[in-house]
């Protein structure tokens, strides 16, 4: 069974959009007739930029660790577009292999940045917009945020910032728009296979898969659902 969306006429904001699942998302929503605003510190003409075909969205470079500039692209955004429907927080990054006691202060500084305060940054001033048109705001959090674990320790820790800041938008604009966070494991990334050559990569899930799971959350399929936790990495 298929599932088959329509945006059409509503406007999304995707942080985030030069990398793999940003990429997933954002394709997604243009194929569903979405305006689809996309943000990251990387441009499209960089190598690092993963999305195929960046015509199809309208592309605001920014630091989103750095207020003034998200300030900016959201104000961008809404100023061109007319309004602002959803949020998805896809800027994230991964970093581990030290336990706590050996971790310098600058990888903590720097996950929490990326993982945590973009998600925050990005919330506060697209909230507002997103609120006006009973929207939907969506960020990935991590299925390893559940719980400590030993070597990513401070990962899972931003992560779990995540989460529970989608649960505090959730009730602090209940009734007038929703936030979840989705739970992804291991994806299917080029980025991720190079890491993990020797992995079972069968199990992993696609980029794709999950920018569905992430319009679902932003549909009327879903308008009964916020403050959630959604699991998507399948059988990673």
């Amino acid at each position: 069974m298929s599932a088959d969306f329509d945006f059409g006429g509503e406007v999304v904001l995707i942080t985030g959009v030069g990398g793999a699942l940003g990429s997933g998302v954002a394709t997604a929503f243009a194929d569903a007739g979405a305006t689809v605003c996309g943000a990251d510190v990387v441009a499209p003409d960089s190598e690092d930029f993963q999305l195929d075909d960046p015509d199809r969205i309208d592309f605001h470079q920014g630091d989103f660790t750095d207020e003034d500039d998200v300030e900016r692209v959201v104000s961008e955004v809404v100023d061109e577009h007319g309004s602002l429907d959803y949020l998805c927080n896809v800027a994230g990054t991964w970093r581990g292999g030290d336990p706590v006691d050996e971790t310098d202060v600058d990888a903590f500084d720097f996950l929490m940045d990326v993982n945590l305060k973009t998600m925050f940054l990005a919330s506060k001033h697209a909230v507002p917009h997103v609120r006006d048109g009973d929207g939907a705001v969506v960020s990935v959090a991590s299925r390893s945020s559940l719980e400590g674990g030993e070597g990513d320790g401070l990962y899972r820790a931003s992560k779990a910032g995540v989460r529970l800041l989608t649960e505090t938008i959730a009730e602090e604009n209940e009734g007038e728009l929703r936030a979840n966070a989705i739970m992804p494991s291991v994806i299917d990334t080029p980025m991720n296979r190079e890491m993990m050559p020797d992995a079972d990569h069968e199990t992993w899930v696609d980029p794709a898969e999950i920018a569905d799971t992430i319009l679902a959350l932003c549909s009327d399929a879903t308008s009964v659902t916020s403050g959630a936790a959604v699991p998507v990495y399948g059988e990673a």
